[in-house]
């Protein structure tokens, strides 16, 4: 059965049909008093993955995303320039792509990429299994027959990549190579470049010297990043925007106790000395980055991660910046909730979050806005499961009711929605890599007779803040507080190895022993090592397959202070921050049959040798302002069954009470799915599907309680011993898709066989 189309609803906006196609005028920001102007803020980020000392790059993230992401997203904006927007650039994104296209720079990954299939080594080979299925597997490997092959046949979570390798021939491995860097290519570049559609359409069996022609027409595509985003700006459509040179969390560097206005008994560092100095100069290479890049400086920024505090209003002011960027719950915080939503997520004086606001500190001001996170985060994280038409009419459809309710306090300005996300990272979970909703939101908003799609700095000037915030709230854009980055032992732990090494560095400048070019570079890495993004992946809530090597890039860094300023690393820069998390799978295999009783109660040992999934390691470079229902997943079986348990954080009864359906759906075997109707009942209704078709299932069951039990029998599923077992699980309110799990991929095992026991104790 297909998963439910979404409809709209009673009192709903309807799409007309002109805003499927075509282009019209943007309106001015004065053609009607309660017009309704969007600020779209697209953030493009990469971290510095490069050790520059080394000359060595063991991440190809700025390279694949800048060919489908950031090309990507600007070619959208071209397309329909009647639609203004924000893209918000990191100069540690631009400089890395940068390198790429005017200096010659590679990664391991493009190393690996251009060597002959048939010289690889057996370790290129291997790095090559584990690497090169690095991408969504639903959007950008199954869409691709010949993709979805060499994905089946790697069996990423049963084997490891030396077993695989023995089912890999040299075709296998080129073809492997073209199709990992083929689908990194936006797909408007299949549409603007035809050889690119025509390398793509012949689907595998490559030649060398073909794989070598992919390779470079990616630098071609890359090397059109930097101006195509010029263009945009200089023809007045896009406002180019920027932040802290690496991305730092200011408030952060200049006191780590600002953390705890929000978490008042968190645990900090041992070492609580800010760096206000460094913060002040992120933030001026930043400006100045810019500058050289695009004949201006910004007027805007976003600090990194929206983290703000009173304290950072000098320090970029200071750097001519006018106005500055974060979530919606700083302004309730500041406030005192006064600007906040209410347990039905309404907003409450919807007007005041609708506009922007002045900050002032010892003298110095900016401008803020606030982002809507419930709109932000349903193009982050739900619109994915959409049609895009439908989608896009649920958008609209709220722009209006919010131009509706900020109409009726006839204020003299129109109201201003920010919108603001990740440009880069949610595409890849959206069929067609999200074009069909980008180009239907985009003329929709075009063909909309009172919703105009702005840049931040045209209606700020037409529209200066006339509200005051009288002391900003501390915290970030993921609950209003900074609890990513700081208080996790492992986040603690990095924090003092970054002070350790700004002390050494002072001392060792202040000797004047060390050559300047050799300080400079020493901060350079330093400020690096300052960047988010470590912290984040430090945190026990993000995972991914790389979570060890971005344990090992961070040590690097800080390793390079000490080796420029003639000083041996200590010792403790040699063991990993977080532990040792490589190659840790996002779950675990079933390792024993199960006995278990469906009767919805939490019975401990019925699930000992089950496999399991944590929510908690799910789609790590996002972050959902909304708590998952769904907390964690165990699966297994007997030699009758296969078995399913849902727990969330507290009585599943109670957590999936607003739930009308979740869905289990397997891609493996092909076609099923099953649908259990209000899954918060003691025992809900339950029904299988093969292919849309409903099957007579005796033995299939669900019951919940404290926790929900479900129970479907092999020979329902028409699958044998041995063969593959691939499923996800998706929960539906109001006929939409509202939380997947996994979030992303599927949760993969193996039917079991008569002798599995037996298999199992002897390993």
């Amino acid at each position: 059965m297909a998963a439910p189309r979404v409809g709209a609803r009673d009192g709903e906006h309807e799409c007309p049909e002109s805003a499927k196609a075509g282009t019209a005028a943007a309106p001015s920001l004065t053609a009607a008093m309660h017009d309704l102007s969007v600020a779209f803020v697209w953030h493009q980020h990469q971290p510095y993955y490069s050790d520059d000392v080394a000359g060595y790059n063991p991440m190809p993230w700025v390279r694949l995303h800048g060919t489908k992401d950031y090309w990507g997203l600007a070619q959208h904006l071209a397309e329909v320039p009647e639609v203004h927007a924000t893209i918000n650039l990191v100069p540690s994104l631009l400089a890395q792509i940068l390198a790429y296209t005017e200096h010659g720079a590679t990664d391991e990954h493009l190393r690996v990429s251009r060597i002959p299939a048939d010289g690889l080594s057996e370790a290129d080979a291997q790095y090559l299994l584990d690497a090169f299925f690095m991408a969504n597997p639903d959007q950008m490997i199954r869409p691709y027959p010949r993709y979805r092959e060499l994905y089946e046949q790697r069996g990423l979570h049963v084997d490891g990549a030396e077993r695989a390798l023995r089912r890999f021939q040299t075709r296998d491995l080129l073809d492997l190579q073209c199709w990992n860097n083929l689908v990194w290519f936006h797909p408007i570049a299949f549409e603007v470049y035809d050889d690119l559609a025509e390398f793509r359409d012949k689907g595998g069996h490559w030649t060398e010297a073909e794989k070598q022609w992919l390779l470079d027409k990616q630098m071609e595509v890359l090397s059109e990043v930097v101006p195509l985003h010029r263009k945009l700006a200089d023809r007045g459509q896009v406002e180019l925007t920027t932040t802290p040179f690496y991305h730092p969390i200011l408030p952060l560097l200049i006191d780590k106790q600002l953390a705890r206005q929000a978490m008042p008994g968190v645990n900090l560092p041992r070492r609580l000395e800010g760096y206000a100095e460094d913060a002040a100069e992120q933030i001026r290479r930043g400006v100045a980055y810019h500058e050289k890049l695009f004949g201006s400086k910004p007027l805007g920024m976003w600090p990194s991660e929206g983290s703000v505090a009173q304290a950072i209003i000098p320090l970029v002011a200071e750097a001519g910046i006018e106005w500055i960027a974060t979530d919606e719950e700083i302004l309730a915080g500041s406030t005192d909730g006064w600007v906040s939503r209410d347990p039905h997520g309404m907003v409450r004086n919807p007007e005041m979050l609708y506009a922007p606001w002045r900050v002032e500190e010892q003298g110095k001001s900016v401008q803020m806005i606030f982002r809507d996170h419930a709109l932000s985060d349903q193009i982050g994280f739900h619109f994915q499961r959409y049609h895009a038409d439908d989608a896009v009419r649920d958008l609209l459809g709220t722009l209006e009711a919010i131009d509706h309710a900020t109409e009726a306090h006839a204020t003299k300005r129109p109201a201003l929605v920010s919108i603001i996300l990740d440009g880069e990272n949610c595409w890849e979970y959206y069929p067609n890599q999200g074009v069909d909703f980008l180009r239907s939101l985009y003329h929709g908003i075009a063909r909309h007779p009172r919703i105009h799609g702005v840049r931040v700095r045209d209606y700020l000037a037409e529209h200066p803040a006339t509200e005051r915030v009288g002391h900003l709230f501390a915290g970030s854009w993921i609950s209003h507080n900074f609890g990513i980055w700081i208080g996790h032992p492992s986040c603690n732990k990095a924090w003092d190895l970054v002070s350790e090494a700004r002390e050494a560095l002072v001392e060792r400048e202040a000797s004047g022993e060390v050559t300047p070019a050799k300080l400079s570079q020493a901060w350079d890495e330093l400020f690096i090592a300052e960047g988010s993004d470590w912290f984040w992946w430090f945190d026990d809530r993000h995972s991914s397959a790389q979570d060890w090597l971005f344990d090992e890039l961070f040590r690097k860094h800080l390793q390079n202070v000490y080796t420029l300023i003639g000083l041996e690393a200590p010792v403790e820069l040699q063991r990993p921050v977080g532990g040792d998390r490589r190659h840790v799978p996002p779950f675990t295999q079933p390792s024993a049959l199960l006995d278990v009783k469906v009767n919805g109660r939490e019975t401990y040992f019925e699930w000992l040798g089950a496999g399991g999934y944590s929510a908690s390691t799910g789609r790590g470079t996002m972050n959902m302002a909304d708590a998952q229902r769904i907390e964690r997943v165990y699966f297994g079986f007997d030699q009758e069954r296969l078995l399913l348990r849902f727990d969330a954080t507290g009585p599943i009864s109670d957590r999936l009470v607003d739930v009308e359906t979740l869905r289990i759906a397997f891609l493996q075997p092909a076609g099923f799915e099953l649908l259990i109707t209000e899954p918060a009942q003691a025992r809900p209704s339950v029904r299988l599907f093969h292919n849309d078709v409903p099957v007579s299932a005796p033995g299939v069951e669900a019951a919940a309680d404290a926790i929900l039990e479900v129970a479907v029998p092999w020979r329902s599923l028409a699958t044998a011993p041995e063969a593959p077992l691939n499923f996800f699980a998706e929960l539906y309110q109001l006929e939409r898709s509202i939380e997947r799990i996994p979030q992303e991929g599927l949760l993969e095992t193996v039917v079991p066989s008569p002798d599995f026991e037996l298999m199992m104790w002897q390993a």
